[in-house]
């Protein structure tokens, strides 16, 4: 990665008007990068940055942490230069930058699919398809789709989640490509979406996304790391991997807590964002490297 001037505001502005005059250029970038060259025994570390489609810009408490774009971009690149980062989480509008910019040679693509489901809405369980469909992912090269399914009992919209996501991890199978299913057991408090992070509601998640579709051949579970977590992943055989708490408040244990849980069966690596992006220290390279550090590699 060049050494960036971070002073400098127009440092992305290429990307702005290649849009404009190239459009094509995003297309021309994915079909020429060199792919991963495919998952195995090793584990893998995925850098998430599809927070922003949903509207949830937040890092602890500072509402719009991730809005500037620059400053996303800067850290983005960061993250994915580093030893032991094997890829990306993402929506179009950020993966089309990182593409533009050459930081995904060699890297594994996991575009997300739906953004619908808006942070604070009234129809925040309803979360349509609203970025990438099967077809694009295979057109632009991408490894797969990734779904984020949060399942409430006593909203409606749910249901219907739960058919867009069995519809893509279907379609996404059809392309060959990877379904990354994102699922929680959820309910509303007080005009919010909470999670039940207890290992009975992770179970009782991973039993109703493992299920969707009509073939698990193709389906990665994300699921986070909770209490009892040899139990929750004796729920599954599915590849899984793992999204990791805030490591801020008291990173020994929640290091140590990532560590023992990426040495049960199925568990495959680590998804993490905001946590490795926007660290208290603001060291990006650092969190980063610490978390790869705790992964099992063969080299």
């Amino acid at each position: 990665m060049p050494v960036l001037d971070k002073s400098d505001k127009r440092r992305y502005e290429h990307l702005t008007y290649t849009r404009l005059t190239n459009p094509g250029a995003i297309a021309q970038a994915a079909k020429k990068r060199a792919r991963y060259p495919g998952l195995g025994r090793d584990q893998v570390l995925l850098i998430a940055a599809d927070h922003p489609a949903r509207a949830a810009l937040a890092v602890g408490k500072d509402e719009f942490a991730m809005a500037d774009r620059l400053d996303l971009l800067d850290r983005m690149r960061e993250a994915l230069s580093r030893p032991g980062v094997d890829g990306v989480l993402a929506s179009p509008d950020i993966i089309d930058d990182l593409l533009l910019t050459g930081d995904l040679e060699g890297k594994l693509i996991f575009g997300t699919m739906n953004r619908g489901g808006l942070r604070q809405s009234s129809f925040e369980f309803e979360d349509r398809m609203t970025a990438y469909t099967p077809e694009a992912l295979r057109t632009l090269g991408a490894d797969g789709g990734k779904t984020l399914t949060r399942i409430c009992l006593e909203d409606p919209g749910s249901v219907r989640t739960l058919q867009w996501t069995s519809e893509a991890i279907t379609g996404l199978a059809e392309q060959g490509l990877y379904a990354m299913i994102e699922p929680f057991w959820s309910h509303w408090e007080e005009g919010r979406v909470v999670h039940d992070l207890t290992a009975e509601g992770v179970i009782l998640s991973i039993e109703v996304a493992s299920a969707l579709g009509v073939t698990s051949a193709y389906t990665i579970l994300k699921i986070p790391v909770v209490d009892e977590m040899e139990r929750v992943m004796s729920a599954t055989t599915l590849p899984t991997v793992l999204l990791g708490g805030d490591p801020s408040e008291s990173p020994d244990e929640v290091y140590a807590s990532w560590q023992a849980a990426l040495r049960l069966p199925s568990v495959i690596g680590l998804t993490l964002g905001r946590t490795m992006l926007y660290p208290p220290d603001d060291d990006v390279a650092k969190a980063v490297d610490t978390a790869a550090s705790l992964l099992n590699k063969s080299i």
